[in-house]
């Protein structure tokens, strides 16, 4: 409660992105500190069992952070101290690029949602994997499950795109996520198209396996605009490729605001049809991570139902406050 207050109040009369980034900065710095070490909703304390068998590790819950709020892990053990069981960082891509103009984030309250027109802007594959591997360093950093959500630059063509996704690859070999489905990054939506997808899939796996030396989790990220045989396409790739499975959904932009991607409550319902579209043409062995419209324990708990392994949230996080994670996680754990 005291939180929607601050956020009604003070947070919403904020620039935006100028409030991300002030967030991420306080994320950051709590992760760094004592109080991080205390919090009781640190990895290991989310209550139930640990979810084993998915990304290659243990997973202490299903709850993790979406792609698009730590663009740079910057506040890696600062999310996970917060309760979120993992964490997605990115979208990176090979060289660093500024994005898109500004203003490029706006909040619609009335829709429990946010438009963005980011554009990718991140500090570049080189930076992000400096960060990740003095992560690596500690005990705590070790004990975080990171993935690396990965994109092209924005001036590269799409028949160059497989040579984009291989660099993000081999520097970042860890669980990755193909994404593709941004509207943000002219042409990129165009890549989800199988006979596209397929070489950067390949390119990924072959960089991403050799740089780590064992076989990375790689999954793909597509949007919720995708029709039903493209869902259907998407799936069956991932398993003639041997892909560990899809994050389902990005924004979508079947909305009428303008430029850019809605995410939060307008995308929950395709998003748990494409979950459960995607459950019973996958079947049980791969992973669906459930994306778009999680707030609350029953959120969480219809994207299960639909199908989802895992689940992530951003636009939730950023309505409800820093107690959400925690919540979420430790009331599925009690499922």
């Amino acid at each position: 409660m005291l939180y929607r207050l601050l956020y009604k109040h003070v947070l919403a009369k904020t620039d935006p992105e100028q409030a991300h980034s002030v967030a991420m900065r306080l994320i950051g710095a709590f992760g760094r500190s004592p109080l991080a070490r205390l919090s009781s909703a640190t990895v290991g304390r989310l209550g139930g069992d640990r979810l084993r068998g998915l990304l290659a590790r243990p997973v202490p819950g299903r709850l993790g952070l979406a792609a698009g709020q730590d663009k740079n892990a910057t506040a890696v053990l600062g999310t996970i101290a917060m309760g979120f069981a993992f964490t997605e960082v990115g979208t990176v891509t090979p060289l660093p690029q500024p994005g898109n103009d500004r203003p490029r984030l706006w909040r619609l309250p009335e829709e429990h949602a946010f438009r963005n027109r980011m554009g990718f802007n991140n500090d570049g594959a080189d930076a992000v994997a400096e960060r990740l591997a003095m992560l690596r360093l500690t005990r705590r950093g070790r004990a975080c499950v990171v993935g690396v959500n990965i994109g092209k630059n924005k001036w590269v063509e799409a028949a160059d795109a497989p040579a984009d996704y291989a660099v993000c690859a081999r520097k970042l070999a860890r669980y990755l996520v193909v994404n593709v489905s941004s509207p943000n990054t002219p042409g990129l939506r165009d890549l989800q198209a199988v006979e596209s997808l397929r070489p950067i899939v390949r390119a990924t796996r072959e960089a991403a396996d050799l740089a780590a030396g064992r076989r990375v989790p790689i999954l793909v990220k597509i949007a919720p605009d995708l029709g039903d045989a493209d869902v259907d396409a998407v799936a069956d790739l991932t398993v003639e490729e041997g892909m560990d499975g899809v994050v389902a959904t990005n924004t979508t932009v079947a909305h009428s605001y303008g430029e850019g991607g809605l995410s939060g409550e307008p995308v929950r319902a395709r998003a748990l049809e494409v979950v459960s579209r995607l459950r019973k043409r996958l079947g049980p062995d791969f992973i669906v991570i459930g994306v778009g419209g999680i707030f609350t324990v029953s959120d969480a708990e219809a994207m299960v139902s639909a199908g989802a392994d895992l689940l992530e949230t951003l636009t939730g996080f950023v309505y409800e406050g820093p107690l959400m994670p925690g919540r979420i996680n430790r009331a599925l754990a009690r499922k």
